[in-house]
């Protein structure tokens, strides 16, 4: 079975204002389904069609660019739609808030790690919140369409939270204002979502 672009679990406008409708459609429709068929196109005929994409990026060669930038392309972007909500931001309760102090002393520091990573990834990028087997979190900035999955990348463990910090992400509505957006990224942060992944990779 190929690749198929997942979705939106919301309407183009409905993060507005903190990510405007037309970002949301090019996003989307444009930018991640080039990825999808990119992605597909690279796998075809190889040993890797059929698997599923943590699967292909976790035992990814990284020489293989075609499989690294539109596989992790396709991977990140599947995340970040899942992890942001219309009725996201304000912090998360539970368990990973809980592992959220335990790992970084207070909301407010990861807040501050994580908006540093996504501010000063230098050029097109990705921040990322990952959790290991014992539970712990890290804070990384990964480039281009790389993660935490792949080999050797990041911080290592799993990807629960991810924000795209390529400027086709934001530059319509917040042209070089990356602080601007990433700030307003947290409004919309789905943590009931980002707390279900924390508790299936853990």
């Amino acid at each position: 079975m190929a690749f198929e672009l997942p979705k939106l679990p919301y309407a183009h406008n409905a993060l507005a204002p903190h990510i405007d409708e037309q970002t949301m459609q090019i996003h989307h429709g444009k930018h991640h389904q080039g990825y999808t068929n990119k992605l597909n196109a690279a796998i075809e005929g190889t040993d890797l069609e059929g698997k599923t994409i943590e699967n292909i990026l976790m035992n990814l060669d990284m020489e293989n660019k075609g499989v690294r930038n539109n596989g992790g392309g396709f991977y990140n972007h599947s995340l970040f739609w899942e992890v942001m909500s219309p009725d996201g931001g304000g912090e998360p309760t539970g368990e990973l808030m809980a592992a959220i102090n335990s790992s970084f002393n207070s909301f407010a520091d990861f807040k501050e790690k994580f908006s540093t990573a996504a501010k000063t990834q230098f050029g097109s990028g990705w921040a990322f919140l990952c959790v290991h087997k014992d539970g712990s979190l890290d804070v990384c900035g990964c480039p281009n369409q790389d993660n935490p999955l792949m080999p050797g990348v990041g911080c290592g463990g799993t990807p629960i939270l991810g924000l795209d910090v390529w400027e086709h992400a934001y530059y319509l509505n917040y042209q070089n204002r990356r602080p601007d957006y990433v700030s307003a990224f947290f409004n919309v942060i789905n943590w009931e979502e980002v707390s279900a992944r924390f508790a299936n990779n853990k």
